[in-house]
């Protein structure tokens, strides 16, 4: 009975994100959010690559990895978003076996290449503000060349080393995935092969590649917080900590979310917490790092109103 019910199906069957069967009832208005959430995330996230290309005056080191970090975001997001509009509108949640796997490899890629891009701009922080005479020469724009084109090929690296592993696992009924995307930890568990390999490998890969930059990061605001609370005067405390404020609240809810979605207990009456945190830390992140770095920050918003008012004046003549 057990091998009738987990019959092997060929790997190019598919599978179904049954996630997202529970928005039936609230399709239009689910559709509706995703759809401004996706807009407005690429919208925001586009908009800073180009004002860090095209304005030379964040042609500086913290603009630069802010620009990869938005150009990342909404790289993201476009992995993910689309297909669960997709399935909210015509009610196909259906995605096939290499698709599924493309979407979780480019969604493994893509959050590695996060945590160093984050641990770096962290790191440049704390160089501005615990180093400032040698801020230039470390921060040189080779060294932030060096610096982002780490971070992107150390989270690919990571990735391709687990797809080895991921590719060879064998699929058996039944093929839903009770969630909104293809997860790692998500189909790993759905494979009816030996999963010890694979499951070995991506703890390896999470210690090797994902708590390195968890921890430079943690160590470079244990740091900058040490030597603001230095600073005798209110003013220049105000000034220092409003440099890495935008960079410690978006760190805080990228790492915030996902700790919540893989510490929390495995359990039934939990299962649904943790796809909301997992829907969470996909979508919530690359919406509002554009706001952060931009409501917070004067400069962004003044080049921000420049650009849109010789946008009009062109459009004019």
């Amino acid at each position: 009975m057990a091998s009738t019910e987990r019959a092997h199906l060929p790997n190019n069957t598919g599978f179904i994100l049954s996630g997202l069967e529970k928005f039936n009832e609230f399709q239009s208005l689910f559709v509706l959010i995703f759809l401004v959430v996706y807009i407005v995330t690429m919208a925001g996230n586009i908009l800073i690559v180009v004002l860090v290309i095209l304005d030379h005056h964040f042609h500086t080191p913290m603009y630069f990895f802010l620009g990869n970090l938005s150009f990342l975001e909404a790289c993201y997001s476009t992995n993910i978003l689309p297909k669960m509009l997709a399935g909210l509108l015509d009610g196909d949640t259906m995605i096939s076996h290499m698709s599924c796997l493309t979407q979780w490899y480019f969604f493994g890629c893509l959050g590695g290449t996060e945590c160093y891009l984050l641990s770096v701009m962290s790191y440049d922080r704390y160089l501005a503000i615990c180093k400032p005479l040698h801020y230039a020469n470390l921060m040189s724009t080779k060294a932030c060349i060096h610096l982002a084109a780490a971070s992107w090929l150390n989270g690919f690296i990571e990735t391709s080393v687990l797809l080895v592993f991921m590719s060879q696992l064998v699929f058996c009924g039944p093929t839903k995935i009770d969630h909104f995307f293809c997860e790692s930890l998500t189909l790993i568990r759905l494979s009816c092969s030996n999963t010890r390999a694979a499951e070995i490998m991506s703890f390896i890969l999470a210690v090797i590649f994902t708590l390195p930059p968890f921890l430079l990061t943690l160590t470079s605001y244990v740091c900058i917080i040490a030597a603001i609370l230095k600073i005798p005067s209110t003013t220049g405390r105000k000034k220092a900590f409003s440099t890495c404020s935008s960079h410690l609240i978006v760190v805080s809810i990228f790492y915030g979310s996902i700790m919540f979605v893989y510490m929390l207990p495995k359990t039934e009456a939990l299962r649904g917490l943790d796809k909301v945190f997992s829907l969470l830390y996909t979508a919530l992140p690359p919406l509002v790092n554009p706001f952060i770095y931009s409501l917070r920050n004067k400069e962004v918003m003044e080049a921000l109103r420049k650009m849109l008012v010789r946008f009009v004046l062109d459009k004019r003549h």
